[in-house]
């Protein structure tokens, strides 16, 4: 299936039907007085998550979506019919921008998530409503209102735990297919990637976590180079970014160092938060270097790295399982500081603090903090097996 996360649609909501002015006429009722029925309200349009549903490009070729108009009233106090309401299904993780202000109006973030794109016209009154006692045959009735009719965007930005972010060709697409369940394409040359790909990594019967794979970065991407970064927003939404780096590079003059810099520099360009997430570097190709970790501490004092390094092999499995439960232990703490956060937050009755500590990554700060002291803690525990081995 093509691959689309953004689409422009029309979204026109059904028009109310109209009052109706009717007097009443039965046989041994003279001057029945006034019976005008009143018209029934427009059809709306929701915008539905669904989490079946992984791509927009239902939207790219539908672009107008027009509910039904309310029934007209009638005779005898009978009201119209209201219009059917048109549901529209999208991924989990879409975004409705207004097309004309791209202004942002509904986040879909979870399945089942349901917004109003568009109100349907309230139906007009009869002129039942109008009787009065000076004015016992009124032949007042009014129109429906019209619906709201609109012109959105959308955008999907996939919801992962984990990002992969890299050059062509480093192997994100062997590594995903590795650790998770994902089986996407793999080949020999630049760009085999075109969409992104979700996978979900389970470590245990009840933890796992997703992880997505986007095409390769390449420099110059922020003038239009490659793919350039239309799909660097699929990483907006994750808790942390793999860097993978090809340590043994085919092009023998190329510098991972110097790669590595290019790519995180075009990371900035992009986006200044997606820049300060928190990001783990990630050697790949381990089997095809002769002292790996040698290599791992030249690499990093040449790129001034002090962060989460580990050196794998995505290829043959090395390192993977390693690189793969530490980043649950982290996503476990992260998940609990931000927890921990959302109940003080709602105690304290500052819900809307929460979204601002979440947004500036304080409580992502935390949950680096208590990633460290789980790792500190599992070592010393180590040497203290191994000292009571000794002894």
């Amino acid at each position: 299936m093509k691959f689309v996360d953004e689409a422009t649609i029309e979204v026109v909501a059904g028009k109310g039907g109209n009052g109706v002015a009717s007097f009443r006429r039965e046989k041994f009722i003279p001057k029945g007085g006034p019976d005008g029925g009143d018209g029934g309200r427009g059809g709306s349009i929701y915008a539905v998550a669904d989490r079946n549903i992984n791509t927009l490009i239902d939207y790219r070729y539908a672009r107008l979506h027009r509910a039904r108009q309310g029934e007209y009233g009638s005779g005898s106090d009978r009201f119209g019919a209201a219009g059917e309401d048109m549901f529209l299904r999208v991924p989990v993780g879409t975004m409705v921008f207004d097309a004309e202000t791209d202004e942002l109006l509904f986040d879909l973030a979870y399945h089942g998530q349901q917004v109003t794109l568009a109100q349907g016209g309230l139906g007009g009154m009869g002129n039942l409503h109008f009787k009065s006692s000076t004015n016992r045959a009124p032949r007042q009735f009014t129109l429906g209102d019209p619906g709201e009719q609109k012109k959105l965007r959308l955008e999907l930005k996939v919801l992962a735990d984990v990002g992969l972010l890299g050059l062509p060709n480093a192997g994100k697409s062997t590594l995903i297919s590795q650790v998770s369940n994902a089986r996407p394409k793999i080949a020999d040359y630049p760009f085999t990637t075109l969409h992104p790909n979700l996978g979900v990594v389970r470590t245990d019967t009840q933890r796992s976590f997703v992880i997505a794979d986007i095409p390769g970065l390449i420099e110059g991407a922020s003038e239009g180079a490659g793919l350039g970064h239309q799909f660097l927003r699929h990483l907006a939404r994750t808790r942390v970014l793999l860097h993978l780096v090809d340590v043994a590079p085919p092009d023998p003059t190329a510098d991972p160092v110097a790669d590595a810099r290019a790519i995180v520099e075009e990371l900035r360009l992009y986006d200044e938060t997606l820049y300060n997430k928190p990001r783990w570097l990630v050697l790949n190709k381990l089997d095809m270097v002769e002292d790996p970790e040698a290599m791992q501490k030249k690499f990093c004092e040449e790129y001034g790295w002090t962060g989460p390094v580990f050196t794998i092999s995505a290829l043959a499995g090395l390192g993977t399982r390693e690189l793969v439960f530490a980043l649950q232990d982290w996503l476990d703490a992260q998940r609990k500081i931000e927890h921990e956060v959302e109940e003080a937050a709602i105690a304290a009755g500052h819900a809307p603090a929460l979204a601002a500590a979440l947004s500036s990554g304080s409580a992502v700060g935390l949950g680096n903090q208590a990633y460290d002291m789980s790792k500190a803690q599992a070592e010393d525990d180590e040497d203290d097996e191994e000292g009571d081995d000794a002894r």
